[in-house]
């Protein structure tokens, strides 16, 4: 995969789509993990949706650019 992607006609690192990326994987997982009820079981639920966030986007991140 390229660095390097094109905006409309702007280039731009490719470690932005993959932020948007972890991002909506994130939101997805954090909505899945709502519904179960898991958060009553976090001391801090902000804390750990950072966290998450964090490590997705970092697994996307090595997967591409390893």
């Amino acid at each position: 995969m390229p660095h390097d992607i094109t905006l409309f006609g702007a280039y731009v690192p490719a470690l932005l789509a993959l932020f948007f990326g972890g991002m909506v994987l994130s939101w997805l997982l954090d909505r899945v993990l709502a519904y179960l009820g898991f958060y009553r079981l976090v001391w801090h639920p902000s804390l750990f949706r950072v966290s998450m966030f964090v490590c997705i986007f970092g697994a996307l991140g090595l997967t591409t650019y390893h």
